[in-house]
């Protein structure tokens, strides 16, 4: 890789020479702007605002607009006249916990490469230092004409350097948090988690940018001709949420769905939970449709197969037991009131009896003095 910048670290006393090689790249695709008329491409020249005639590179110079308009001419020999320490020197002020830098602050990354065989000692010296401290190293650095800030740390076997912004280049986040007060229930977070369970880690090299791959294939079928078939939309309806509990709800089960979890459970718990719709019956016992209902018992019940004598003799000890209470409870009812029947007849037939005989006494006297 080629080295962008050439210097040294300064640890203390221990210099170690350095060089610069940027650690990401832009894969991004990038376009030109064309006439549409003719597809000629469109330039942007420099023009000088006076004369309006087109400069060259090397009459080109810096100057710094004053707040009226005014230009004030900066030379590069006026810059290199500075007292820079930096200049050529990446110098580590802290070392710190890596927790302590706010990511917000984090901008280019670059890889640290010992620069000659003398500088590998120091190098591997720093290298370990940190892996064993646990810490990052906080220095301040030179490049492209301005001082930065910088965080070095071990990736693998190397020191990388990121560049970080200054504290005072962080805006605070005034007016973005939402203005109302809003309660979060429990069951939500709940639900929150499970969903963070369920999307669980996910292996960073295997993800690529989708866009960008689109676009390649775009161009690949313009630059043969071929016609461009249009992609289908996904139309899943973000950002409008009707229920925040049935979208987590959902998104818990398309998480599962897509790494192939949970559809054997939930099938067999919608096999076990089927649902019930009672029927409605008209007045004659049928319904809608004009069909005859059938009573649960009389579908859970089967048809007797056998003849009377069967049924009732494979009926059950308690209830047989019950039919002949009843019938000796009516036989003793029966004969208690035949019995009190018989009483009151002859209580009768003794009252009638004792009123004859008192007749036939006061007859005989009278007869008597008759005579």
């Amino acid at each position: 890789m080629r080295s962008i910048w050439n210097g040294a670290i300064s640890f203390g006393l221990v210099s170690i020479p350095i060089k610069l090689v940027n650690a990401t790249e832009n894969h991004s695709i990038h376009f030109r702007q064309i006439h549409l008329a003719d597809g000629g491409r469109i330039r942007y020249r420099k023009v000088c605002e006076l004369d309006e005639e087109e400069v060259a590179g090397g009459e080109i110079g810096k100057a710094y607009e004053d707040a009226d308009g005014t230009m004030i001419p900066i030379t590069d020999e006026d810059l290199a006249q500075l007292p820079l320490p930096t200049a050529k020197t990446i110098e580590i002020v802290a070392f710190v916990p890596a927790d302590e830098i706010d990511p917000l602050q984090m901008d280019a990354a670059y890889y640290l490469s010992a620069n000659g065989v003398p500088a590998a000692k120091p190098y591997t010296l720093l290298r370990e230092a940190l892996k064993r401290s646990n810490k990052v190293a906080v220095a301040k650095y030179a490049l492209r004409g301005r001082e930065r800030l910088g965080m070095l740390r071990v990736v693998d076997d190397v020191i990388a350097m990121h560049g970080l912004l200054w504290p005072d280049e962080i805006r605070a986040p005034e007016g973005v948090a939402p203005d109302s007060d809003v309660t979060v229930r429990d069951a939500e977070l709940d639900l929150a988690d499970a969903l963070m369970d369920t999307l669980g880690e996910v292996d960073m090299d295997s993800l690529h940018d989708d866009y960008r791959e689109a676009v390649e294939e775009l161009i690949a079928a313009k630059a043969s001709g071929e016609a461009v078939q249009p992609a289908e939309s996904d139309d899943s309806g973000g950002g409008k949420v009707i229920d925040l509990i049935a979208a987590l709800e959902s998104s818990v089960r398309a998480a599962k769905k897509s790494r192939g979890e949970g559809d054997e459970n939930e099938a067999e718990n919608e096999g076990d939970m089927a649902d019930v719709h009672p029927i409605k019956k008209t007045a004659s016992g049928k319904t809608a449709s004009g069909r005859t209902t059938k009573t649960a018992q009389q579908k859970s019940t089967p048809k007797p197969t056998g003849t009377k004598k069967s049924t009732s003799s494979t009926s059950s000890p308690a209830k047989k037991t019950a039919q002949k209470q009843k019938k000796t409870t009516a036989k003793s009812t029966s004969s208690s009131s035949a019995a009190s029947k018989s009483s009151s007849s002859g209580k009768k037939q003794t009252s009638s009896n004792a009123r004859s005989t008192t007749k036939k006494k006061t007859a005989a006297p009278r007869k008597r003095a008759s005579a």
